[in-house]
């Protein structure tokens, strides 16, 4: 393949003043071109793989670029497979940069986003959906994705992937043998085994992706939307979840015109927290667009959390609005807390509101102003964030919603197949949809793909990896 046929080479550091960098070279003249520009006690070509050598890189006039680690990884034994040189020099952002200038007029490539990886997997090093964790884990942001895309890289959704490939391959190998003897008229397939095997494939295919809606909070968090009336004390909610003074708190309803998103870190979720502007009926043009911007966002959001001033009285106005905010929520299927604030203001007493409102939606009390009530409210965004979900027992959790898709159309394929058998049609049309389903499966791990699938998962990698 001419595209394995070059030598390539990036920085795979971060760029910036640090204690090291380090220039990748990989290819079948990786250690070729790393001689050409490396001066040590011996020849790189000479020494054995996995190990480092000190030394000095010199440009083609001999000018010393850096002193620098040369460390040696022959094929195939390296992240690549193939041979590879990793380079460690001094970090800063000059001498990097001269570093790997020295190393592409040697006669290296600049890699391209995510080559080194790329290489990986089309040398069977790992396969794709690895692949793909290694981008995960390198832009996790919280221990919940931390864990998941390091159990993806260690393969616990390839070996589930596989297995159920291989107990397809066997129906459907059963299925074809017997149509190469449609003429002897014999039976190699117990028609309702065959299907009830069909209907097992389908059930595990549909736990998987059941684990989607928790995995895509594993590897992109979850959206708050606050969302309330105005100086309900949705901003002094978001300073305090925070900690710090993020948006502007004022007693003037109506301060907050637009929306300010920030993260947070509870117990390894990621939040991501919207503060919108209050719900009401306005004639000001620029509040109405506030209003219309924070519906929108209720729109977007995983959970919502209805922020309501507990030293007031419920009007119907109020009642309207929150029940437009909560109808949305059970609509959408949306998670969904309410928070009555301000309870420092009430002496101990229990807010006088219409329990109506709050019906099936989970009740806590806090002030955001001494912080009482904080950490219950945390704890419960935690909760509701994985309802339905029982976290010591998935093993599996499927976080790319490429491979979502792909388990989609694997079920469809096996309904496909299990209706033709159900119905006593050809042989011919359960294996073809058996055997669509086997090739969906097969794109997760990447035993059946494309050109234009691989560049477009690998282009979202940093250049370097």
């Amino acid at each position: 393949m001419k595209y394995l046929e070059d030598t390539i080479a990036a920085i795979s550091t971060a760029i910036g003043e640090a204690g090291i960098s380090v220039i990748r070279i990989s290819g079948k003249d990786a250690i070729k071109i790393a001689d050409k520009i490396f001066v040590g006690k011996r020849k790189l070509a000479e020494v054995k793989t996995h190990t480092a050598h000190y030394g000095k890189i010199v440009d083609s006039e001999g000018n010393v670029v850096d002193y620098v680690v040369a460390t040696v990884f022959k094929a195939p034994y390296s992240y690549t497979g193939e041979d590879t040189v990793e380079i460690s020099c001094h970090g800063g952002i000059l001498v990097t940069r001269k570093v790997l200038e020295t190393v592409l007029e040697a006669g290296a490539r600049l890699a391209q986003p995510g080559e080194f990886t790329k290489r990986a997997f089309l040398n069977g090093k790992i396969d794709l959906s690895q692949a793909e964790a290694v981008a995960d884990l390198i832009r996790s942001a919280t221990e919940l994705a931390y864990q998941s895309s390091l159990s993806q890289l260690e393969g616990a959704l390839s070996k589930k992937i596989k297995k159920m490939r291989e107990d397809l391959i066997n129906l459907c190998s059963l299925v074809e043998l017997e149509l190469d003897f449609a003429d002897e008229d014999l039976e190699f397939v117990d028609k309702p085994q065959l299907a009830e095997k069909i209907k097992n494939a389908i059930a595990e295919i549909d736990e998987l992706i059941e684990t989607f809606k928790f995995g895509k909070i594993y590897r992109e968090g979850i959206k708050v939307v606050i969302a309330g009336k105005p100086n309900a004390g949705k901003s002094s909610l978001l300073n305090a979840l925070l900690n710090e003074n993020r948006a502007i708190v004022s007693e003037i309803p109506g301060t907050t015109r637009d929306v300010i998103e920030e993260s947070l870190n509870i117990e390894g979720v990621l939040f991501r927290i919207v503060d919108t502007a209050g719900l009401r009926e306005t004639f000001d043009i620029v509040e109405r667009e506030g209003v219309r911007r924070t519906e929108e966002q209720l729109k977007r959001a995983d959970m919502i959390l209805l922020v309501i001033d507990s030293t007031n009285e419920i009007n119907e106005e109020d009642v309207r609005i929150y029940h437009r905010v909560l109808n949305f929520a059970v609509d959408e299927s949306k998670r969904c807390i309410i928070v009555f604030n301000k309870v420092d203001l009430l002496d101990g007493k229990r807010p006088n509101m219409d329990m109506k409102i709050m019906v099936d939606f989970p009740v806590v009390y806090i002030s955001a102003l001494t912080g009482f009530g904080l950490e219950k409210l945390k704890k419960l965004m935690v909760e509701q964030s994985f309802l339905g979900m029982n976290r010591a027992e998935a093993s599996v959790v499927v976080t790319n919603v490429r491979h979502r898709d792909a388990l989609l159309r694997a079920k469809q394929s096996l309904l496909f197949a299990l209706k033709s058998l159900e119905q006593g049609m050809s042989g011919d049309l359960v294996a073809v949809d058996l055997r669509a389903g086997l090739n969906h499966l097969g794109e997760i791990i990447g035993e059946v793909t494309t050109d234009d699938i691989l560049n477009n998962i690998f282009s979202k990698f940093c250049i370097g990896k």
